[in-house]
């Protein structure tokens, strides 16, 4: 016979949720932007018309830096509605921009939006979660 298991007993460890939003995070912003380990990603930067080929690349960098310090957030806890709102805000614009202004150089669109939704939806279970030591 089945038996009612609790959601919440079926998660994976609170620690290891938080682990892979920052983990998403870190990788986006210092592999791809600050290392430069995505080339795709400074022409999508560059292809924005207030930005171009001049700003492409500082802009690009700076986001690393900003992406670095959400994962760094997302894996304190701290403040975690403010933390998911301010990676959601980001992702929606990231997106926004990128579809509007350099469609042509993402490789997959659809595929873009259907796993950036399924990240947010992790990142607002993440929110959701006790803070770490409580």
């Amino acid at each position: 016979m089945l038996r009612y298991v609790p959601v919440v007993e079926m998660l994976p460890p609170f620690w290891l949720i938080r682990v892979a939003v920052a983990g998403v995070w870190l990788h986006e912003g210092l592999w791809c932007k600050l290392m430069g380990r995505a080339p795709r990603q400074i022409e999508v930067a560059q292809a924005v018309p207030f930005l171009g080929p001049r700003a492409g690349g500082p802009v690009l960098k700076a986001l690393g830096f900003a992406e670095v310090a959400l994962a760094a957030w997302a894996l304190s806890g701290r403040a975690p509605i403010f933390c998911a709102a301010a990676q959601t805000l980001l992702l929606l614009t990231l997106n926004a921009n990128g579809l509007l202004w350099a469609r042509s150089l993402i490789h997959d669109p659809g595929g873009m939006v259907v796993k950036n939704f399924a990240f947010l939806v992790l990142v607002w279970v993440s929110a959701s979660l006790p803070r770490p030591g409580r």
